[in-house]
């Protein structure tokens, strides 16, 4: 019960990474035209984590609420909160067409309605410092954007959510690349946290292009997508020592969403530049899905997880 008592919020980014994993395999499927046997199995293990996580973190906040609390109420812990509505958006999106749907999609909508106000609220009241400052500060943000790209229709209230996430997308890419530059580099275990730094652009193409099409927009933040993902392959020495914390699982779901991407963007302009990048993305999340599971299953194995900070 004390490893329980001790479980952290970051578990739900796990869910985030499968569920992402599982989406661009759905992508490479319908691209190749074969078989979805592997997205199946994959939606399959993606919903067996969420219900898993979702139990555990509903025992410790039976047994242990203090800490839920005191989580919820962390300038940094706080920002991890977005990934249960990402979860649950992500699996509406993996569940389409089935009656789980509705209850997944809306569930996901009305958390990250939630959350959103909590957390820039949060922002605003708090005398918060720049060295609080991380890209999981995007994740609450990304979060509006998912909302448009797991709906099974396009409503003309997903506009609200796309122009949230945009607006502070563009907010929080300013403050993150000011501290960067000036001030103190991030701990080791954010270091991760600037795959995250991905997302916005590509789930925001995806969305963006759902609700208009492509155009100039668009093709930007399509391009923006390809320059983030090269920019952290050309810093991968940045990442190659860094001690495991569960902020590795912040390398794949903006993996995947750059893959999807870009995928869509072979989909859309036939250019065969964007189905190499694309599936070379591919490949390196396949690589990272692997390392980041074993690491994970054998901190918890050795009982570096779920232990008091």
């Amino acid at each position: 019960m004390s490893r329980i008592s001790n479980f952290p919020i970051m578990f739900f980014a796990i869910i985030m990474g499968f569920g992402g994993f599982s989406m661009a395999i759905k992508k490479v499927s319908v691209v190749f035209e074969i078989n979805s046997l592997y997205f199946d199995i994959f939606k399959i293990i993606t919903s067996a984590i969420f219900l898993l996580v979702v139990l555990l973190y509903a025992i410790k906040i039976f047994i242990n609420i203090d800490e839920v609390k005191s989580e919820f109420n962390h300038q940094i812990r706080l920002n991890f909160f977005g990934a249960i509505p990402i979860s649950f958006l992500i699996l509406a999106n993996l569940w389409q067409k089935s009656i789980v749907y509705e209850w997944l999609f809306y569930s996901g909508l009305i958390l990250q309605t939630y959350i959103t106000f909590r957390v820039i609220a949060f922002w605003i009241n708090k005398n918060l410092e720049i060295k609080h400052s991380n890209p999981a500060w995007f994740i609450p943000v990304v979060g509006n954007l998912i909302v448009v790209i797991s709906s099974d229709k396009n409503y003309e209230w997903l506009w609200y959510y796309f122009s949230i996430g945009v607006f502070f997308w563009i907010i929080l890419f300013s403050i993150m690349f000011y501290r960067i530059l000036f001030h103190e580099q991030l701990a080791q275990k954010f270091m991760p946290t600037l795959f995250i730094m991905i997302a916005p652009p590509a789930v925001g193409f995806l969305g963006y292009y759902k609700l208009v099409g492509f155009d100039v927009a668009a093709n930007i933040m399509l391009n923006l997508t390809i320059f983030f993902s090269f920019m952290v392959i050309y810093m991968y020495k940045n990442f190659l020592k860094l001690k495991f914390f569960l902020s590795w699982w912040a390398f794949i779901f903006p993996s995947a969403a750059a893959s999807i991407a870009i995928l869509e963007g072979y989909n859309i302009n036939n250019n065969i530049a964007f189905l190499y990048i694309g599936m070379t993305i591919f490949i390196l999340l396949c690589v990272m899905v692997i390392y980041v599971s074993y690491h994970t299953v054998k901190n918890i194995i050795t009982k570096n997880i779920c232990v008091m900070e």
